[in-house]
């Protein structure tokens, strides 16, 4: 069969789905990847042949002044004997999920312009996919697909943060059904409820991860994937006290202001025992000083290498990070940015679950951050073996899950059965 995957325009989304692209294209099956200019060499990094549609899209926009949430800012800093209280990811919806769903629908058109959904179906009608996977956050993988009678899925980031929204909305609104609706029109389509959560949803979360109700999840195991990278010499070498690495990721290095404090991540370790490597780069140095004497930053190390050999990972929680300190059974501590609203994007769900399973620490975002915390629970999880024991744990049952793979058959069933439904949706 034919499958097209459609990426986000951000490589990370774009490294979720790259190991499911190759399961289908080494079972035999033909598999276009369509993206927008910005990531078409990435796409060209992990071995596909980009079909290049739309426009080139900023991937972390500021927030329109208009759709920013009310009140006062959240305080820069709390006192050294202050925490902040854990966000939950199912609380999520209880103040305000018609608001919280306004400031998505920003999002649904910017991540899916009129010229991309155009560009996208003119290929897929020459193509003529019969299955589409695409994006959650890319809702024109499902208009075209339901444009050219396709079978479709949706493909999560992270949590069904939209899904639980719609719902806890109910009848007060749908931003996301007000946006689609002529948009489907347009193409001679109708809209259903499949258009918003796709035909089935393919979810590589962990399965003790919370995740709504009533939706036909196919899980698959996360395989992280790595851009490509030597292994410096040093991460050879023998280790004569634990080590720490310290990341912000890749992704939000494009970002507005979001990440955590840079030098409160430094101030905090500087006075442990321990051998810190920190992922930053020139930007994110700029106002710093003076590097701890504990301290190696480099700007990038690929995290399959440098994970195996840490007994700790601070990180920003963005999904890459966390699947690979997953496989490689490293306890966690989140630090989230507050780009939008962190719940987005699965922060505050990965660290829920991590805590729960006493694998990790949620620590405090970058608006709460301070170094007296963060040094206090690298203490905690260095100190107390039964993170590293869980996080083990956690390791064996992910690497238990369906790998992409083992789902290739599921998707070939699912794709059969739902062509045979291919004009359900149109006039």
């Amino acid at each position: 069969m034919r499958v097209l995957f459609v990426p986000h325009a951000n490589k990370a989304h774009l490294h979720l789905m790259a190991p499911l692209a190759w399961a289908l294209r080494t079972a035999g099956h033909d598999v276009s990847v369509a993206c927008q200019p910005g990531i078409a060499d990435n796409v060209m990094a992990v071995g596909f042949t980009p079909v290049v549609v739309g426009e080139a899209t900023h991937t972390f926009p500021a927030l329109p002044a208009a759709l920013v949430p009310d009140g006062p800012s959240a305080p820069r800093r709390l006192g050294p004997a202050q925490r902040q209280d854990m966000p939950w990811q199912h609380d999520y919806a209880l103040a305000d999920p018609l608001g919280e769903l306004a400031r998505a629908a920003w999002g649904f058109t910017l991540f899916s312009p009129d010229s991309l959904i155009a560009d996208l179906l003119g290929f897929a009608r020459r193509w003529s996919p019969d299955l589409v996977v695409w994006d959650s956050m890319v809702y024109a993988g499902a208009v075209v697909a339901t444009a050219c009678g396709a079978a479709h899925a949706r493909m999560l980031m992270g949590p069904d943060a939209i899904t639980h929204l719609r719902r806890s909305a109910g009848a007060a609104g749908d931003p996301l059904r007000d946006w689609l609706q002529p948009v489907l029109a347009r193409y001679g389509c109708e809209i259903g409820e499949e258009i918003a959560v796709g035909q089935w949803t393919i979810d590589p979360m962990p399965p003790w991860q919370w995740r709504p109700s009533g939706v036909h999840y196919v899980p698959v195991r996360q395989i992280p994937l790595n851009p490509p990278a030597l292994v410096p010499d040093w991460l050879n070498e023998d280790q004569d006290r634990d080590r720490v690495c310290l990341t912000l990721g890749m992704s939000h290095r494009e970002g507005r202001g979001t990440e955590a404090s840079t030098a409160d991540l430094l101030e905090a370790v500087s006075e442990l025992d321990v051998e810190v490597v920190a992922t930053f780069d020139s930007a994110q140095l700029g106002s710093i000083r003076s590097i701890p004497d504990n301290v190696r930053v480099v700007d990038f190390v690929p995290m399959s290498a440098l994970l195996p050999t840490c007994s700790a990972v601070v990180h920003h929680g963005g999904a890459g990070t966390f699947a690979t300190a997953l496989e490689c059974g490293v306890p966690q501590l989140i630090v989230p940015g507050t780009h939008w609203s962190f719940q987005w994007w699965g922060p505050i769900a990965h660290a829920n679950g991590l805590q729960e399973q006493g694998a990790g620490r949620f620590v405090a975002d970058s608006d709460h951050l301070t170094a007296e915390a963060l040094a206090e629970d690298l203490r905690r999880v260095l100190k107390d073996p039964s993170f590293r024991a869980n996080a083990e744990r956690l390791r064996a049952e992910v690497v238990g899950m369906p790998a992409p793979n083992d789902i290739v058959p599921a998707l070939e069933k699912l794709t059969w059965e739902h062509r045979d439904q291919r004009n359900k949706y149109t006039k």
